[in-house]
């Protein structure tokens, strides 16, 4: 069969995004593959399961893996990148390897003259092996690690260190950042020290303790490239700055704030574009996953994903719009910033300098005639008055808020002095979510279930609440490995609660309901609230008892 016919068999492409994909493979002259991903109607790495399965191989997201150093340096780039396959890790007296294409004999024959060992095979995707080969290449000639050590021992040796050392160990620091893939690196001054930590995959990591005499030098590096004014040390400043590194973008968003000890400096990392998903590559069960998609094909009302920052809001919002019929609706979005980019989506980035938020940009958006709306967040009472206005004359208005969980986005918007009835009536669903970390396949570890650990969790052995059995006699925990980074976990996934509104609860937010009536409601009809939610993923070992009682109240 045909790749085309492939996909849209497995249920992953249509025959109208099929065709139009044709259409423009014969203006562009690309691979039909190629115009699939370039269009956002798959994505690589989709594509490369796709042929994995066809070839009884196995597929390797490089997202969520690790690369191990020994492989690599058995390996020229040069052979690696030019034989089409990655070295990942050595096992047992063999090396696993990732290739792209399930035929590439040559590249187990190379492997096997290189390194003398018989290889393992594993399918990866295009892009994750352009990416991941440059990374950990670049990485392995150029021992960022080692590079800070080495400018922290010159520091410590001589205070008044010249001021290229300085401004290089600034930026190693970021590098390491890029290179652990944190989304937050935390430069925080101490007594007569300056730590700095790393958050990935939402917990915090130590990274370095510098010398006090680099803090100085390193916060005016910072601020230069930030455009912040370095005189300013008494109050808080923002800015941001842009970062070329091995064909990706990153946008820095830099903040200071004072403190005793001196500036303290947090750095966002927003990393270019990565790959987006489907509804069920987010981790919801597949009763929420049909519901969602069913909530997604809705012609008109509001549907809002909520909770708190880093929780992957963003990414599910974008996976609605891949469920979207983007060829017969116009869909509209305006995002702070634009994280992905998507054919056939109108996409607006919020300008505050320029007065342009996304109340105006809502404003905007009724007189272009639009199917879908995409507003990043409701902030403010123009901005929730203009979502609920859109719905309620017929539009799909997708957006985020800021609750910790589904029933508490009522009284949020009633903050905003939104009409009860109004509200009620373009109101269709609330999606509640966290990020939880996975436990690592190679080192987890099956153990018996304490009652201490009943106790964290508030269950007890054997326990059926609102008809789901959350009893629990064993789990598995971290141990962490090479694999994991040694911190037990690798990529992680959604634990989420929906709130589908229906008649009933439509009446008691009408009515001025108290939140308690509205979640036995919501209970009664079948929303599985965030703590059981979490607890399934526990009893399916995908993650630990720790880490939700880490999340999840």
């Amino acid at each position: 069969m045909k790749l085309g016919e492939v996909l849209i068999e497995k249920g992953l492409l249509t025959k109208e995004r099929l065709e139009l994909s044709l259409a423009h493979q014969k203006v562009t002259g690309s691979l039909l593959g190629e115009t699939l991903i370039k269009l956002g109607f798959v994505s690589s790495a989709e594509i490369a399961g796709t042929l994995a399965e066809q070839a009884g191989i196995p597929f390797i997201d490089l997202s969520e893996y690790n690369v191990a150093e020994d492989a690599i340096r058995l390996v020229p780039k040069d052979v690696a990148e030019k034989t089409g396959f990655i070295p990942l890790r050595l096992t047992d007296g063999s090396i696993e390897i990732g290739i792209t294409n399930p035929s590439n004999i040559q590249a187990i024959d190379t492997v096997s003259r290189i390194t003398g060992m018989k290889p393992r095979i594993f399918m990866i995707d295009n892009a994750g092996f352009y990416e991941t080969l440059e990374r950990v290449y670049f990485f392995l000639e150029n021992p960022i690690q080692q590079n800070i050590l080495a400018a922290i021992e010159e520091i410590k040796s001589s205070p008044a260190a010249p001021a290229a050392v300085v401004a290089e160990l600034a930026q190693n620091l970021i590098m390491e950042g890029i290179r652990r893939k944190a989304t937050d690196i935390h430069i925080s001054p101490a007594a007569d020290t300056v730590n700095v930590f790393y958050r990935v995959d939402g917990v915090l990591q130590y990274g370095f303790c510098i010398p006090k005499a680099a803090h100085a030098g390193v916060v005016s590096r910072i601020k230069v490239m930030s455009m912040l004014d370095i005189s300013e040390q008494r109050l808080p400043q923002d800015g941001s700055f842009s970062m070329a590194f091995l064909n990706t973008k990153y946008e820095m968003r830099v903040s200071t704030t004072p403190t005793i000890y001196g500036e303290n400096i947090v750095i966002r990392v927003l990393a270019g574009t990565g790959q987006l998903l489907r509804i069920e590559s987010l981790g919801f069960d597949p009763v929420n996953t049909k519901q969602l998609r069913s909530l997604f094909q809705k012609p008109y009302g509001i549907i809002l994903i909520t909770g708190p920052t880093g929780s992957g809001k963003t990414t599910t919002l974008y996976a609605a719009l891949r469920e979207v019929n983007l060829i017969e609706r116009n869909v509209l979005t305006v995002e702070d910033p634009v994280e992905y980019k998507l054919s056939f989506v109108k996409q607006t980035a919020v300008n505050l300098k320029a007065g342009y938020d996304f109340a105006l940009a809502g404003r905007n958006f009724m007189r272009q005639d639009p199917d879908v709306m995409l507003l990043g967040e409701i902030r403010d009472e123009e901005t929730a008055r203009i979502a609920v206005r859109a719905s309620i004359t017929g539009h799909l208005v997708l957006s985020t808020l800021h609750t910790n969980d589904a029933v508490t986005s009522v009284p949020r918007l009633l903050d905003f002095k939104i009409d009860r009835f109004l509200l009620s009536s373009s109101i269709l669903a609330v999606v509640a979510q966290r990020l939880v970390r996975k436990l690592c396949g190679n080192c987890k570890e099956e153990y018996t279930v304490s009652e201490e650990d009943r106790k964290m969790l508030d269950v007890s052995p054997e326990l059926n609440v609102y008809g789901h059995d959350i009893s629990l006699k064993t789990a598995f925990r971290p141990r962490g490995c090479a694999m994991c980074a040694h911190t037990g976990y690798t990529g992680r996934t959604v634990v989420g609660e929906i709130l589908v509104v229906n008649d009933e609860i439509k009446e008691y937010i009408a009515a001025g309901a108290s939140l308690l009536k509205i979640r036995e409601a919501a209970l009664k009809n079948g929303m599985v609230p965030l703590k059981i939610a979490g607890i399934q993923k526990i009893k399916r070992n995908v993650t630990s008892i720790e880490e939700i009682v880490r999340l999840i109240d």
